[in-house]
């Protein structure tokens, strides 16, 4: 299938673009604000099932469900390039859906436990696909960069919104209702969901070839090369530990989003310990995150038009992918040690709780997503065909960070304390954060070296 074939995806008309690109959105919020869902309802769980608010227990609410984060992106990213992105997309959101409802008639706490697993297994695919998806249907730089900073707008606001809702759910009406209002957002999405036409293009290819053979779907299917659905499935593994871009991107991005979770719980230790708010309120403290997440949208647009208008000029540095992109994340490696020392040096008694909680919020937020922003583009110019494996492993790499971290918050911040346990993650951040600094410079040495990229 040729670029200039009417059938191409590239060459799909405006509406059924925009279709695929509100679908995509739509599949990144659901999947990222189930993953902060119970934060703000701690309380009202613990009271209903007799469970201590501070146990582990409690916390295994957001890390299973990033178990799931960490084990279906290996399976389904590389099986998007194998059947194809629709039936990947649609059976895992259906899927989502139905483990949401599950979680908000769950009978026990064993239960409700056992189905945020299973609905993040099944929400984590967004992480894995729409990267390719998107990459599918927009040629340009500009277009795909200006679609994946949506994506990952909406995906970095999806967890923070989770806490602001189930907070004042569960103090107002139960715990059981910051599910029943996932139920209701996730099933919004599924009738557009449900028309996601298919868009990778080996697929598409292999249909046109069985079609003119007078083979159905399910006679292609039955005669599906396995060595090469088996090759497909390994691909993001192999390339993690061949792929130096993707072993340090991945890395990095995995530090700076487990932080987003561990923030989950350190903030009711910082606002409600030290300042002592209620639950509810606590969850106001993740509105400036939000509004860094929008700063950095309006920062990397305007690096965007930047970029667009030196081309226009021809200037040399526009067709080198790590100038296109890299900056805003060098940019972003700076505010996150920043937040973590505001965080460190303002949050006690004697400052008020809106000194942390703005200026931390707003920095980690704008540096949080200027690398998700950067980065995550960054790898899917790097590897374009392959970027849903590359997007399967890096997000099966910071799943697995952010099921571990958030279970250190609890001892470290009551052992160290706020101020050196802040220190301690800003040192640690400032040392990650020479990365995307690295691939700048040795840009040439780092391509020569890769396999995959394209």
């Amino acid at each position: 299938m040729q670029v200039d074939d009417t059938n191409h995806p590239f060459n799909f008309s405006t509406t059924r673009k925009r279709l695929i690109f509100v679908a995509g959105l739509l599949c990144a919020f659901n999947s990222t604000l189930g993953s902060s869902l119970p934060s703000g309802a701690t309380v009202s769980l613990s009271l209903y099932f007799g469970i201590a608010k501070d146990s582990i227990s409690i916390v295994l609410l957001n890390s299973l469900y990033m178990v799931g984060f960490a084990i279906s992106p290996l399976f389904f990213g590389p099986l998007s390039e194998a059947i194809g992105r629709r039936p990947v997309l649609i059976g895992n959101y259906t899927l989502y859906t139905i483990f949401t409802l599950c979680c908000a008639v769950s009978w026990s706490y064993n239960a409700l436990l056992v189905f945020r697993l299973l609905a993040g297994m099944s929400a984590a695919v967004p992480n894995a696909v729409i990267a390719g998806l998107y990459a599918d249907i927009f040629a340009g730089h500009k277009e795909r960069g200006r679609a994946m900073a949506a994506f990952m707008v909406v995906s970095a606001q999806g967890p923070l919104i989770g806490p602001l809702v189930s907070g004042f759910l569960s103090v107002n009406l139960g715990w059981r209702w910051t599910f029943w209002i996932g139920l209701m957002i996730a099933g919004v999405g599924l009738p557009v969901v449900w028309l996601l036409p298919e868009t990778y293009v080996p697929v598409l290819e292999e249909r046109m070839k069985e079609r003119r053979k007078g083979n159905g779907l399910l006679h292609a299917i039955s005669c599906e090369d396995f060595v090469h659905v088996f090759t497909t499935l390994k691909r993001p593994g192999l390339m993690i530990v061949t792929e130096p871009i993707l072993l340090l991107s991945s890395l990095y991005l995995s530090l700076i989003y487990a932080m987003m979770y561990l923030f989950f719980q350190v903030y009711p230790i910082v606002f409600g310990g030290i300042y002592g708010l209620s639950q509810d309120k606590v969850g106001l403290a993740y509105i400036p995150i939000m509004a860094g997440v929008l700063i950095a949208f309006a920062a990397f647009y305007v690096f965007g038009e930047i970029c667009v208008k030196a081309e226009r000029r021809q200037r040399s540095w526009t067709q080198v992918q790590e100038f296109r992109r890299l900056p805003l994340a060098c940019f972003g490696a700076l505010c996150i040690p920043i937040a973590l020392l505001f965080m460190a040096f303002t949050a006690n008694i004697n400052i008020p709780p809106a000194v942390p909680m703005v200026f931390c919020g707003i920095f980690f937020g704008t540096g949080y997503s200027s690398i998700f922003l950067a980065m995550l583009i960054y790898l899917s110019d790097i590897y374009k065909r392959y970027a849903a494996s590359a997007q399967a492993a890096a997000s099966t790499t910071r799943s697995i960070f952010a099921v571990c971290l958030p279970f250190a918050a609890p001892v470290m911040y009551h052992n160290l304390g706020v101020k050196f346990a802040s220190i301690t993650l800003a040192c640690i951040s400032g040392v990650m954060a020479f990365i995307p600094f690295l691939f700048l410079f040795y840009r040439g040495k780092l391509h020569a070296s890769s396999i995959y990229a394209g």
